[in-house]
């Protein structure tokens, strides 16, 4: 896809236009996707405009609130922090994870998936777009090391309620949990998860029911 057309589409989820390389670095990935979707089910979204805004648009809408940018040049409050150890659990076809690192390169990625086949796709996009700094651990989130990251990111994973304090597990202490899940998970994540302090619920553009939801742990 052309990349004046993805920067279109992203204008709604994002302040800040993505440079002429992280457009590029969105369609090679769209191309990847397209290919290896044919021969296996990463995604049930086919079109790549609506890939655009289905996946990167929320991705790069939970990057933008996890790494700000204040000038232009890079993240802002959050520099100093850089660079963090981002896990992204159930990756799949690498969302919101690949993402995140396409808009702050600085954060050491861990892609944690234990399909076989779909690690295998996560290693070729991170072969494709050059990026350093990314692992993909294939095996289940139960064997990666508690308390090692400080972002964990998790998004549409099936066994939502059986997942969630396993993720929570993987956050450092004052590290934050991020989920792109729907209005009626909230709730439930909350309950579970007391040792986090949650903020607003930060709507997903386009979405009628998809939200962001960022808790920090306090316990």
């Amino acid at each position: 896809m052309e990349t004046g057309r993805i920067s279109e589409l992203l204008q709604l989820f994002l302040v800040q236009k993505l440079s002429e390389m992280q457009l590029g670095h969105i369609s090679t990935y769209i191309d990847i996707l397209g290919r290896w979707n044919q021969r296996m089910n990463l995604t049930a979204v086919r079109d790549p405009e609506a890939m655009v805004t289905r996946h990167f648009g929320e991705s790069l809408f939970a990057a933008q609130h996890l790494f700000p940018v204040t000038d232009g040049t890079g993240p802002g409050p959050l520099s100093k922090q850089l660079p963090a150890h981002v896990a992204d659990v159930g990756s799949g076809a690498g969302f919101p994870g690949v993402p995140i690192k396409i808009w702050t390169p600085e954060v050491r990625l861990t892609l944690i998936e234990s399909n076989q086949k779909k690690a295998s796709f996560l290693r070729e996009v991170v072969r494709q777009l050059g990026l350093a700094g990314v692992d993909v651990f294939t095996d289940r989130a139960e064997s990666f090391p508690p308390g090692s990251a400080e972002v964990v990111t998790l998004r549409a994973v099936e066994r939502f309620d059986s997942i969630l304090p396993v993720a929570a597990a993987l956050v450092a202490q004052g590290g934050r949990l991020a989920m792109l899940i729907g209005e009626d998970q909230v709730a439930r994540a909350k309950a579970a998860l007391p040792d986090f302090a949650f903020g607003e619920n930060i709507s997903v553009p386009l979405s009628r029911a998809r939200v962001l939801e960022v808790g920090t742990r306090i316990g």
